[in-house]
């Protein structure tokens, strides 16, 4: 999905300025689909408007900045869908977390402690995330998606619960004895 058609989406359930855009594309319902910058954001929505996709008003408030409201039209709506029935790019994953289990006889138990510790708090932080919006919307959508995510935060926790032990005793064993001190032997 490029930022283009997540501003779309956003747009698709209302009107929103460029700041609202970049909360929902990082903290709110679309976080989980495309990273999305104020540097990438406003230009997608400059063509978006010079593209007759959406469109834009001033609000004018005392004493405060003008805002610019985006509304999607409907050739934007349109565009949106199309670009919904193409094939989409893989899911993609970076982990930190993973990084580091991946050098867990370098590090040491203790830093692979701290990591997984660390990894338990924010999956725990996601999924509360996902389950303290877990009202039932009238978007079916919406509430497919957000049980979907919930599953995937629940399996990564348990996983990391019930494996844990597994990632400490490989650093614990191969610790005593780092790759080169072994090859220097």
């Amino acid at each position: 999905m490029s930022v283009r058609s997540l501003c779309l989406a956003i747009l698709s359930f209302g009107e929103a300025t460029g700041y609202e855009i970049r909360k929902e594309s990082t903290t709110g319902r679309f976080s989980y689909f495309e990273d999305a910058s104020f540097g990438s954001i406003y230009p997608a929505l400059a063509r978006l408007e010079t593209d007759g996709l959406v469109t834009v008003r001033e609000e004018h408030k005392d004493g405060k900045p003008t805002r610019k409201v985006y509304a999607i039209t409907d050739a934007g709506r349109e565009k949106f869908l199309e670009d919904l029935i193409e094939p989409q790019a893989p899911d993609s994953f970076k982990s930190p977390f993973l990084l580091v289990a991946l050098y867990a006889e370098q590090v040491g138990p203790e830093a692979i402690s701290k990591a997984i510790e660390n990894r338990r708090i924010q999956i725990q932080n996601s999924l509360d995330s996902l389950t303290i919006h877990n009202t039932q919307s009238s978007h079916a959508g919406s509430n497919w998606t957000r049980e979907y995510g919930i599953a995937c935060m629940t399996f990564n926790l348990n996983y990391l619960e019930s494996h844990a032990e597994a990632l400490l005793n490989i650093a614990r064993g191969a610790h005593s004895t780092s790759p080169a001190v072994a090859a220097a032997e």
